[in-house]
């Protein structure tokens, strides 16, 4: 399921809303490395982060093709970065042939800044594929890296943004980028260590060091997540 911008801040407010009413014991289930695919879990973003594991990377034997994308899983004629586009506009393009999208605007929240083309964005996989290999998904079978890759039932995962600011950030992680908007970059942070922890992905020293130091001025916001594997 893909939310709109504002469907995105509600959806933050009510998940911070119900980590408050749940009972003492819910909010301390089992911790994220325990979980089991389709299992949802809730937990402050510093507890997130501490639970994912630390192991070092290694790029060896990647391929960008060995993720592949961009699919139709449902056969509508539009694939996954059309699906994202379409989704996430701030004014509602036009779609005719082939899922051609015309007019329209959307917001790129890297840079804080408004496009108004399709053609002017990227659809950036919010932890890159090269550091999702480096981080386990070389283990993985080559459906799971697909599904990871065109991944819309997690809005967090994948996002239009303008294409200098994709450009710029790469396979980096938050040690050597982060967005050029300061405004946004709890979120980026936040969003990151959920996607890693949908994923079961681990981090790094260097990475866990920045995301540690970078949230240390940021709310502790709860995350919830489903977990894809």
């Amino acid at each position: 399921m893909r939310f709109s911008p504002a469907a995105r801040t509600t959806a933050a407010a009510l998940s911070a809303l119900a980590v408050l009413l749940a009972p003492t014991t819910a909010h301390a289930a089992a911790p994220e490395r325990d979980a089991d695919p389709g299992d949802t879990v809730t937990l402050p973003v510093r507890d997130a982060l501490a639970a994912l594991p630390v192991q070092t990377e290694s790029r060896t034997g990647y391929e960008r093709t060995k993720f592949k994308h961009w699919t139709d899983a449902d056969r509508d004629g539009c694939n996954t970065r059309m699906e994202v586009l379409k989704a996430e506009a701030v004014t509602t393009p036009v779609q005719g042939p082939n899922c051609v999208l015309t007019g329209g605007s959307w917001y790129s929240p890297y840079d804080d800044r408004y496009l108004d083309s399709a053609s002017k964005l990227d659809v950036d996989h919010l932890v890159p594929l090269a550091e999702a290999w480096d981080s386990g998904a070389s283990q993985w079978t080559a459906k799971e890296r697909e599904l990871y890759a065109n991944d819309l039932d997690d809005a967090r995962d994948l996002i239009a943004v303008s294409a200098a600011s994709n450009r710029s950030k790469a396979d980096k992680d938050p040690s050597e980028w982060l967005p050029p908007y300061a405004g946004y970059r709890c979120q980026y942070d936040t969003d990151w260590i959920a996607d890693k922890t949908r994923w079961g992905l681990s981090i790094d020293a260097t990475e866990r060091n920045a995301l540690t130091q970078q949230l240390a001025g940021c709310p502790d916001r709860p995350i919830t997540v489903t977990r894809a594997r």
